[in-house]
């Protein structure tokens, strides 16, 4: 049995360590796991083998070949294959189940449809940057709960990523709370964190069809992973694949509502709103999750 304070420390590496783990992503998704040189890759970033393993370890709890076989295509194909109708299954269990292992306990609510329709008219949010495994996390809350999730890093700036959320609600009031954002990030990036009774509370805003659909996602199980074609069956829109995608990339709350384990009917790693870079980077991550859970 893993030592859980592991989830916790790994979740709090410095998100200055996320660069030096990006860029290993890059190079890993481009030779694949059984091509890779890792002395020379860690040398050019200035760093010796045995440190850029201890890096990933310390982010990850996995070493680099583990995690870049917990992201490569083949393993995405395996997580189609392992369920056929991976939705069906956890439509039956619910969203507390067991089966979730330490997959975030998530209680949501749609906000009325008169709200989205009024550009978030009347609605006073706050927002504020925490550190996050996956670069500074930018997050946008109500009253109600989290309204959006997005990152911060070298290529994006907070302004920007704040922007991105800010601007599904041109009328709302945000106003800047640090502060009070911090332990909302702890509780979503902590594993030792995640409780059924203490679940991340979430608010969706959308349409009625890309709430169902960001519904959908929330019922998919860490470790597990669903094509846009299989949300479009579930949802009774069997010809909605590409209207599902649509509704995927906008998802307003990253990470939470897991919108990257939709892959491509393929297996493909398809894109993803912060950057594929990042989606490999969460499923490696959940997989480090999966391999330190008793």
């Amino acid at each position: 049995m893993k030592d859980p304070a592991m989830n916790q420390q790994r979740a709090l590496v410095p998100d200055s360590d996320y660069e030096t783990i990006r860029a290993a992503i890059r190079y890993l998704s481009e030779t694949g796991p059984d091509a890779t040189d890792l002395k020379a890759f860690a040398r050019a970033m200035g760093l010796s083998e045995r440190q850029l393993t201890e890096l990933f370890r310390r982010w990850c709890g996995l070493s680099p070949k583990s995690f870049a076989q917990a992201v490569a295509l083949d393993h995405a194909k395996s997580l189609l294959r392992d369920k056929a109708s991976v939705l069906d299954t956890t439509y039956e269990v619910g969203l507390s189940s067991t089966s979730r292992l330490h997959d975030l306990f998530v209680a949501y609510e749609a906000m009325p449809p008169g709200v989205f329709r009024a550009g978030g008219a009347g609605l006073d949010m706050v927002w504020g940057v925490a550190p996050s495994p996956f670069g500074l996390a930018v997050v946008t809350a109500t009253d109600y709960g989290i309204s959006g999730l997005g990152f911060a890093d070298a290529e994006t700036s907070i302004e920007t990523a704040f922007a991105d959320l800010a601007n599904r609600w041109p009328l709302a009031r945000f106003a800047r709370d640090d502060a009070r954002i911090a332990p909302l990030v702890m509780q979503i990036f902590e594993p030792a964190r995640w409780s059924a009774s203490q679940p991340v509370r979430v608010v969706l805003i959308g349409t009625d069809f890309e709430v169902q659909v960001w519904e959908t996602l929330l019922k998919i199980p860490v470790g597990q992973a669903t094509t846009y074609s299989q949300v479009a069956h579930s949802i009774g829109r069997p010809k909605a694949s590409r209207a599902v995608g649509a509704a995927v990339g906008k998802n307003p709350i990253s990470f939470v509502v897991p919108c990257h384990r939709v892959v491509g009917t393929s297996g493909a790693l398809t894109g993803y709103h912060w950057g594929v870079p990042r989606k490999r980077a969460i499923l490696g991550w959940e997989a480090g999750v999966i391999a330190a859970a008793p």
